[in-house]
């Protein structure tokens, strides 16, 4: 590689950036406002990277005092942006940018699964509304909120074309509370755009709604669990230079760094179920993914409830990133405090060139001491860098992992398909040298191609602040799984 990998790293943020000006730049003041919001959540690792990458030395003050800075002046801004909001009410509520009525309906009809619909003459029509319930149905609408033109049956279900007269938000909400007080729990309804651009309104029955868990998928659960407890553990014989299926007897030995491992994914399970709890959503149990290599890849999981907007959806996506990586970095800058020559590991300095973020730190933190041909490192550092790397991986935007849920909350199903279809390309590539990519390219295209079912609100749009957290997220992830140059390597004195 050459310095021309971490330049381009550079400038495609500053695109990304550049592309969010563009889109903020028609909604005046409050788009910019908004925009400058998640620029300040990006310049200090811009800032960070772009002094390293001019070879000009940083230290561990300099950077949190960028990121306290840049914490004081989002929380200045967001209250800006509060303010001028209710001044300043948009004219235009906005819509998503896909067509999410043919993938809901298609999605409503598999809630198990993501196995495709049979064709009409495969499968038995559904029965069709009843006429005392349509009527019903009819009723809820409004001039004030949605002018309902024109109703046509599907399935069975049914379809509303008509005129939005509102935020989607309330139009929602109003819609939903009218329809629970006519037909009690039913029938549930989505506010979501038709291949027109047009808003429409779908009322589907209630027994579509997403299935719980089985018995057996909740034995499949708990024996992935065990089988990824013995994986980390397996892991952590590697990294004491043993193979734990041979000397199964030394399983004890292994138990501190493997249980290390594992409560980085215990965290990031958890930051997914708190903040499901917290808007009243159901996860299913999850699906962990034992790996040899890394002790883990992660868990995978479905919603077992319909998910009320795609705030709640980047949020609940979100959640588990943020923590498990939080958790891992607090774990990686411990383990290089804690570190000495007389440390339990001793690996090559040229070892800390495999990620850009890890060898930047290890550089502020340890210093002189990647001069060395061999450093020792506190385990803590050995499992937050398998932390990171677990979580970037999670963290891609594809399907349905984390990253790919969180890109269609905030950019909608579009553009959640083509960062899909660009990360299964680029895994290709990295497949051939690296074997972990084409196995993880793998689990995407067999499990978590599909994107997530659309929300009842698909036309509500997060707000800017979840998308810098969004843009931070993503860069930091490019940051942990894209190597140093070795000329950039050479400058911060990494293995010299």
């Amino acid at each position: 590689m050459t310095d021309i990998t971490i330049n381009v790293l550079l400038l495609a943020a500053v695109a990304i950036l550049g592309w969010g000006l563009y889109r903020a730049w028609p909604l005046g003041k409050l788009g910019i406002l908004a925009w400058s919001q998640s620029f300040t959540l990006m310049a200090p690792w811009l800032i960070v990277f772009g002094l390293i990458s001019a070879g000009v030395a940083v230290n561990l003050a300099s950077i949190l005092f960028l990121l306290v800075s840049s914490v004081i002046l989002y929380i200045f801004l967001g209250r800006q942006l509060r303010t001028m909001a209710l001044q300043n009410p948009p004219s235009k509520p906005p819509v998503a940018e896909s067509n999410a009525e043919n993938e809901l309906l298609k999605t409503e009809n598999t809630p198990v699964s993501s196995t495709p619909l049979a064709s009409d003459s495969d499968a038995a029509e559904p029965p069709p509304i009843p006429s005392e319930d349509l009527q019903a149905l009819k009723g809820i609408f409004g001039i004030d909120t949605f002018f309902a033109t024109e109703t046509i049956p599907y399935q069975d279900g049914v379809i509303f074309k008509g005129n939005l007269r509102g935020e989607p938000d309330n139009v929602w909400a109003q819609l939903n509370q009218k329809l629970e007080k006519v037909l009690g729990d039913r029938y549930r309804l989505f506010l979501v755009q038709n291949p027109n651009e047009r808003p429409v309104t779908i009322i589907l029955p209630s027994r579509n709604d997403p299935k719980p868990s089985t018995t057996p998928q909740k034995i499949l659960s708990v024996g992935l669990l065990l089988g990824t407890l013995v994986t980390c553990c397996a892991t952590a014989g590697v990294l004491l230079q043993f193979d734990l299926f041979e000397h199964f007897e030394r399983f004890s030995e292994t138990l501190p760094i493997g249980i290390g491992l594992f409560s980085v994914l215990v965290v990031h399970e958890v930051g997914h179920q708190v903040m499901a709890r917290h808007h009243q959503v159901k996860l299913s149990w999850p699906f962990f993914l034992p790996a040899l290599q890394l002790g883990s890849f992660g868990a995978l999981n479905r919603f077992e409830s319909l998910f009320p907007n795609r705030k709640v959806l980047f949020d609940v996506a979100f959640a588990g990133p943020a923590a498990g990586g939080i958790y891992s970095l607090v774990l990686l800058i411990a383990g290089f405090i804690f570190s000495s020559p007389n440390s339990l590991f001793k690996i090559p300095s040229l070892f800390f060139q495999g990620s850009i973020l890890v060898g930047t730190l290890a550089r502020v933190v340890l210093g002189d001491a990647l001069h060395e041909n061999i450093v020792g490192v506190s385990p803590l550092m050995v499992v937050g860098w398998i932390g990171l790397v677990i979580t970037a991986i999670n963290l891609m935007p594809a399907g349905q992992l984390d990253g790919g849920r969180a890109v269609q909350a905030i950019y909608g199903r579009r553009t959640a398909g083509r960062t899909t279809f660009v990360t299964l390309i680029f895994l290709g590539i990295a497949s051939l040298v690296n074997s972990l990519a084409l196995y993880w390219a793998a689990i995407i295209l067999i499990l978590q191609r599909d994107l997530e079912r659309p929300s009842q609100n698909e036309l509500s749009e997060p707000d800017d602040a979840r998308a810098g957290l969004l843009l931070v997220a993503l860069f930091l992830m490019v940051t942990v799984l894209i190597p140093l140059t070795p000329s950039l390597a050479g400058r911060l004195g990494i293995g010299m």
